[in-house]
């Protein structure tokens, strides 16, 4: 309860009772832009100027280690899952946006972890970036495997002999993996990180204001667009096989439950782990999907987008944070 008190998450609630309510309250898209580019900014300064105090230490690279793992085993397994209910192509599409990361859900858990006096790493903002575009990547090559298998057929050679063999085909992978390395966004993540990282103390009070003062509210307020949305996303389900919306749902615990069992492995922090642990449960609903509409033109975006922006965030934003920050600190203290 004391979780869903917080005025971000009220915010958030107020959101997806005014989209239920069919109301024209709407935040202009530029806005939306600007409050996104705004968080990941400040999340990117806070972080470097966190890394500025601890340096690069042995933690730090585990924890990277553990997110990149999560990053390639998470769609993987996904995909493994999904490809029994639901064609190759609509698989391939749901198994990157659960394998890729909600940058939201992430910097919603670091107010919480806050308010709460959970210390956690400032590196963990490297730890969001690096695990955005494995899934993408992932994706591409599943999609272009499934697309040459079905196009496969006999080829006759000018000796006469013939083989069978895939046709040409697909999208460009290097085309893909460019966007999704140099994706602004995320670019401007790392840019942050490294002038907090260089400017460290004196930087940190520079932009208190901006950084710091600011942050709250403006995360409230993306909350309150988030809820508009994720509301109107989910009639874009009706019809779909039950068994979607229930992976939409159940997915988040066991991935959460994989980022656990690595860190107790590699003897990740609590705070850490917590982190780890939400943004493997999270689901992208942004820079995924915007490269999916041209990556998997065959799959359908009121699958992935319906399941992640209308189940999946609201589940983790009202219940899941609370319970991934909860678990992490009783297992590992």
């Amino acid at each position: 309860m004391n979780s869903l008190l917080d005025p971000a998450i009220l915010f958030f609630l107020f959101g997806v009772a005014a989209g239920l309510l069919k109301s024209n309250l709407e935040i202009p898209p530029a806005i939306s832009r600007f409050l996104s580019l705004y968080l990941l900014m400040a999340l990117g300064l806070k972080g470097g100027f966190a890394l500025a105090h601890s340096g690069l230490t042995a933690q730090v690279a585990s924890s990277l280690l553990v997110a990149v793992s999560l990053a390639v085993i998470v769609p993987l397994v996904g995909f493994t899952v999904l490809r029994r209910k639901v064609g190759g192509f609509d698989a391939a599409a749901i198994a990157a946006t659960y394998g890729s990361v909600s940058a939201v859900t992430f910097i919603t858990t670091t107010q919480y972890l806050e308010s709460h006096g959970y210390p956690f790493g400032g590196h963990m903002a490297a730890a969001l970036a690096l695990m955005e575009s494995p899934a993408i990547v992932l994706a591409v090559l599943l999609a272009n495997h499934l697309r040459q298998s079905a196009t496969a057929g006999v080829q006759v050679h000018a000796d006469g002999t013939a083989t069978l063999g895939p046709a040409p085909g697909g999208v460009s992978f290097g085309k893909v993996l460019h966007e999704s390395l140099t994706d602004g966004a995320q670019l401007l993540l790392l840019g942050a990180m490294v002038v907090g990282l260089i400017t460290g103390d004196a930087g940190k009070a520079a932009m208190q204001p901006f950084s710091g003062d600011l942050f709250k509210g403006m995360l409230a307020f993306f909350l309150l667009d988030m809820g508009l949305l994720a509301a109107r996303q989910l009639p874009q389900l009706r019809g779909a096989s039950p068994w979607l919306p229930a992976y939409a749902l159940l997915a988040p615990l066991v991935h959460a439950s994989l980022a656990l069992g690595l860190c107790l492995l590699a003897g990740i922090e609590a705070g850490n782990a917590a982190l780890l642990m939400v943004l493997a449960a999270s689901a992208s609903y942004i820079a995924v999907p915007a490269a999916l509409r041209f990556a998997i033109p065959e799959a359908r975006p009121s699958l992935y987008v319906g399941m992640s922006l209308g189940l999946t965030f609201p589940f983790n934003i009202l219940l899941g944070i609370p319970l991934y920050v909860s678990i992490a600190h009783g297992v590992l203290g």
